[in-house]
């Protein structure tokens, strides 16, 4: 439990990828950096066309977010649909909002196609109200997805104690057409299916030198060298390397611990129809069941510094005020990831070079929006069509004090959980 980088998800993981080191030159019509979400997406869809493709991942498939996620796979972004607008404009934000209030439908299509051994439950998600305040903030939402033709339903403080087995909440919005999965385990099927599409995907090849000459990329590995028609960085958070091409964000940290697996009697009293779950809070704590029947409860932090002891007394204190039938339950594991927090919470593409793009700043919603980007930005430059991706492509995105920015979430979160942990 004391090792962040051992996630549950990789203890728990059954898909595999054969996805050695590069070790020969290699040319292709795509090259691929990363492998989440986005990266195995994207892979997937060029193999499909008959298009030859090369994914070169520095770590593991997964290594990043992707296998650090929470497995909740929502519809649309953290923002609610009128700030989308406002932030990107109408039509713009009308299509965002399309396109990623299906990206559920998206995700649990290719799980069923693939045969994605990642515990898919397609039962929806509950934001619940842990405050009046924060029930107002769902009455917004509501109206607004509502109005945007979202299937969404606001509950009363009894259905959402129904829903969830906790007394903690003032009500919550359900929204029917997300779910949950194993986020590892959907991304390596993702690499799987790709392999088996004919992508070539590896594994611990970092990317070294990208450059543009001669009308081609060129990537260089400790193994070998890349020659590709286009590029797509798909690195977000984990980015190594390549200065010229690093995606601009702001780092926010998020961790979880799994108890042990829940007795019958006490699975039974939780969430019975198994929705995913996170709360209105301003240091929002998010919780499920995995299909062992673990309940993954988390929040914002790192384990990884001096705010450790914080977050793992504030998540027993959490968890106990949420079920106190759990005070007592043992922990198995936890761990931490980085999202990659843009300032309006909106993805970006971003234009590096002559038929490069690099997507990044999912904020959080990683799993729909990468795979929906992903395959986009796939069809894009194998079409050469720009208006095929999910938003336009931007030549520079800037963000300034990242690290002020990025210190103040996790001293942010680290005192509220101090405080909460001990009153």
């Amino acid at each position: 439990m004391n090792d962040p980088e051992q996630t549950l998800w990789r203890t728990t993981c059954t898909e595999a990828v054969t996805a050695l080191p590069l070790s020969s030159d290699t040319t292709v019509d795509l090259a691929i950096i990363g492998g989440g979400y986005t990266g195995c997406s994207a892979a997937l869809t060029a193999a499909r066309t008959g298009a030859s493709v090369c994914l070169l991942e520095a770590q593991k498939i997964g290594f990043g977010g992707s296998g650090r996620n929470v497995g909740l796979v929502n519809a649309g972004l953290w923002l609610p649909p009128d700030d989308i607008r406002a932030h990107i404009g109408a039509e713009a934000g009308d299509r965002l909002i399309d396109l990623l209030g299906k990206a559920p439908s998206d995700v649990f299509s290719l799980i069923e196609e693939h045969g994605i051994a990642c515990e898919p439950i397609r039962n929806g998600t509950l934001h619940c109200a842990h405050s009046a305040a924060g029930l107002k903030n769902l009455q917004t939402r509501h109206a607004q997805l509502s109005g945007s033709g979202a299937p969404v339903a606001l509950l009363s403080v009894d259905q959402a104690r129904d829903r969830t087995g906790s007394d903690a909440f003032h009500g919550a919005l359900f929204d029917p057409r997300a779910g949950t999965i194993q986020p590892l385990a959907y991304v390596m099927g993702l690499a799987r299916a790709a392999s088996q599409a004919g992508a070539q995907i590896h594994e611990q090849s970092p990317v070294q030198t990208l450059r543009h000459e001669g009308g081609q990329w060129v990537l260089t590995t400790p193994g070998g060298t890349v020659r590709a028609k286009s590029v797509i960085q798909a690195t977000n958070a984990y980015h190594l390397g390549l200065p010229d091409t690093a995606p601009a964000y702001v780092p926010v940290y998020y961790f979880q611990y799994a108890t042990t697996p829940l007795s019958h009697n006490l699975r039974a009293s939780i969430l019975p129809q198994a929705e995913g779950c996170w709360d209105t809070g301003l240091i929002m704590t998010s919780f499920r069941l995995d299909q062992a029947g673990r309940m993954i409860i988390g929040g914002m932090g790192d384990l990884g510094n001096a705010g450790r002891s914080a977050h793992t007394g504030w998540v027993r204190r959490k968890l106990a005020e949420l079920y106190p039938q759990l005070a007592d339950q043992p922990f198995e594991q936890g761990w931490h990831g980085r999202i990659a927090m843009t300032s309006d919470h909106i993805p970006k593409i971003t234009q590096i070079g002559p038929n490069a793009l690099a997507a990044h700043g999912y904020s959080g919603r990683g799993i729909g929006p990468g795979t929906v980007f992903g395959r986009m930005m796939a069809e894009s430059l194998i079409a050469a069509e720009p208006s095929l991706l999910p938003v336009p492509a931007v030549h520079e995105h800037r963000e300034s004090w990242t690290r002020m920015r990025r210190a103040f979430f996790e001293s942010g979160a680290a005192l509220t959980h101090l405080i909460k942990a001990r009153f």
